[in-house]
């Protein structure tokens, strides 16, 4: 699989070489007509699941996230989230078990360097065995160095406000590095960097700007690190895509770190939210205001528009979708009765259109394999194994209906030539504007 994600990656970067870049602000093509009949997306196409350290694991360090459960009474208590930290074996089992080839993780800073100079040699076997149980069940581990958790002693220092941050978070990115290069994983150095400087701001009252600069200071250092130690090394850092804003929420991140990025990671998930100033913005008909993730426009086909926008930013450089699913309230049904099935299929069938229509996308992870603590809260369910941490003290693993669903695209490749989506394309003007309304895509 190394061999086969490498031909596909510098395939592409082959392909960018000979283009001009396309700016971001371009004032894009109208697509051609739908194709009638889309193939799969191909024996190579890397499908995966993603999870991250500190929101799957529990037993954690001390960390800035404790910190800030600490400071907000009214989130739920983190206690040691689905406990994944002693159940590894048995998720990542499950994992393998729906075919897919790419597991993606953190390994958690805080649990690594407990005091300022200190390394646990425990918890890097931890992570040893980690990885080693990844790669032994066939899967490619695609390691994320920075999931938005850093050590406690880091918080008292100030976290990113502190100018000696860079230089704190590169030593233990290197010995994160040097210890797992041998693995040949997939490398994520920062997570959603623009959503992990909000939430600093928001808990650490820190300076945005000066957060954006260090955060693609430290992407750009470790990505020429990494090249150094392991050359054919794949490294991203993931962007959390806004529909309708993205240029201006992650455009200036990608201006500092666009050169040194392998592939484009796009993380996706909701439409654009306008502002709820009558009825027709609810699908209910209502005009209340969204009370949880569960309540935000749900528009599969803006993944299309997601991958669109950066095919035009770098030409021929390979996409990934990092992250993408569909959150749920405490696992209940959704009002609309739209289910994790439905959100799947309809999600993979816009994957396939993108690259019928010649957008270089190489792989897909589905978020998450399990539910987990999402920043604050258990309600939000993401999983394809459901987790109910509030009511079964035994952490039970429940499939959902998408487990075989998700099984079944990865054996045949993609969903079948003449699906039809469950969900249309919604109104343009509410899925990814300007983009969705100057080239609208449609189903036959």
């Amino acid at each position: 699989m190394r061999s086969r994600l490498h031909r596909l990656v510098l395939a592409g970067l082959a392909a960018a070489a000979t283009l001009l870049p396309v700016a971001a602000h371009a004032t894009p093509a109208t697509p051609a007509p739908a194709p009638g009949l889309r193939g799969s997306l191909g024996a190579d196409f890397l499908w995966g699941v993603a999870a991250s350290g500190f929101q799957s694991e529990g037993h954690s360090a001390d960390s800035n996230w404790l910190r800030y459960i600490d400071n907000n009474p009214s989130w739920d208590r983190f206690e040691n989230s689905i406990d994944f930290r002693s159940r590894y074996p048995g998720d990542i089992a499950l994992a393998a078990s729906l075919g897919v080839k790419v597991f993606r993780i953190g390994i958690e800073w805080a649990r690594l360097q407990p005091q300022p100079g200190v390394w646990d040699e425990s918890a890097f076997t931890f992570y040893d065995q980690l990885v080693d149980t990844i790669v032994a069940n066939g899967m490619e581990p695609m390691l994320t160095l920075d999931h938005w958790v850093y050590p406690g002693w880091e918080y008292d220092r100030g976290g990113w406000k502190n100018p000696d941050m860079v230089t704190d978070w590169l030593a233990n990115a290197r010995k994160v590095v040097d210890r797992y290069t041998s693995r040949n994983p997939v490398w994520v150095t920062v997570n959603e960097p623009v959503a992990y400087i909000q939430h600093e701001v928001r808990q650490n009252d820190t300076n945005a700007d000066q957060m954006l600069d260090r955060v693609a200071q430290a992407h750009n250092e470790i990505y020429d690190y990494i090249h150094q130690v392991q050359p054919e090394a794949l490294v991203t850092s993931n962007v959390g895509y806004v529909a309708g804003a993205e240029e201006q929420v992650n455009g200036p991140l990608m201006e500092r770190i666009g050169s040194k990025l392998d592939f484009v990671g796009v993380d996706y998930y909701f439409g654009y939210e306008p502002p709820r100033t009558n009825a027709v913005n609810m699908p209910d008909g209502s005009a209340a205001p969204p009370q949880g993730m569960w309540d935000l426009p749900i528009r599969p086909e803006g993944i299309y528009y997601a991958l669109q926008h950066y095919s035009r930013m770098f030409p021929g450089k390979p996409l990934w979708v990092v992250e993408n699913g569909m959150p749920t309230e405490d696992g209940k049904p959704r009002a609309d009765g739209y289910t994790r099935s439905d959100h799947l299929r309809d999600t993979v069938y816009w994957l396939q259109r993108a690259k019928a229509d010649g957008m270089n996308l190489v792989g897909y992870n589905y978020w998450s394999l399990t539910d987990n603590y999402e920043w604050g809260s258990y309600t939000p369910r993401f999983g394809l194994y459901t987790v109910d941490v509030r009511n079964d003290p035994n952490l039970t693993r429940t499939p959902t209906d998408a487990v075989d669903t998700y099984r079944q695209i990865v054996t045949r490749g993609g969903v079948p030539p003449r699906y039809e989506p469950v969900r249309l394309p919604a109104d343009c003007k509410l899925v990814d504007p300007p983009a969705s309304c100057d080239g609208p895509v449609t189903v036959p």
